[in-house]
């Protein structure tokens, strides 16, 4: 765990869950300064599979990779939209019980300048051959942590649901 009353960046510590003080930070400005911005209200997918790697996807029209997810319907709960998106976007079917609560994080949208998500985020397993492109969605692509400095990733996903997802897997 990093010291709290050392100033950011000294010793390049990092915190229980592996991220630097300056990637906390970056998030936590982004998100306070954008603390009066909309928010949009998604359900997200943090696929694993037995390897460890995370699925990721990309929507037409984008250059961002993010979880699987989205916007739930009216009258849908969180964990039922991601059930209904994962299967629309990925054609995973999952029962609502396989779900894994991670929590609720926020962070600076990728596809909505000005914008906060606001994700409910679940766990799931799944393995390639069980995933496919389907409705917006353009590529999936199966990642470790080394990706996540090199790849297109959508703040949320950088910085607090993959970071998350693979200290949990180990």
């Amino acid at each position: 765990m990093t010291d709290p009353e050392a100033p950011v960046g000294a010793g390049g510590g990092r915190d229980a869950t592996g991220r630097s003080p300056e990637v906390l930070v970056s998030a936590a400005i982004e998100v306070d300064a954008a603390a009066r911005a909309p928010e949009v209200h998604v359900s997200a997918a943090v696929v694993l599979d037995a390897a460890g790697r995370a699925l990721v996807v990309r929507k037409r029209g984008t250059s961002v990779f993010m979880q699987p997810g989205g916007k739930p319907e009216a009258g849908e709960d969180a964990a039922t939209a991601c059930v209904r998106e994962v299967r629309e976007e990925i054609g995973l079917e999952v029962a609502v019980d396989a779900l894994r609560p991670l929590g609720v994080f926020r962070a600076a949208a990728a596809n909505e300048p000005g914008w906060i998500v606001v994700a409910h985020a679940f766990a799931l397993s799944a393995e390639a051959t069980d995933v496919e492109a389907r409705a917006e969605i353009a590529e999936t692509r199966w990642i470790t942590r080394d990706d996540l400095t090199v790849l297109p990733l959508a703040p949320l996903s950088r910085d607090l649901l993959l970071p998350v997802a693979f200290d949990r897997h180990g």
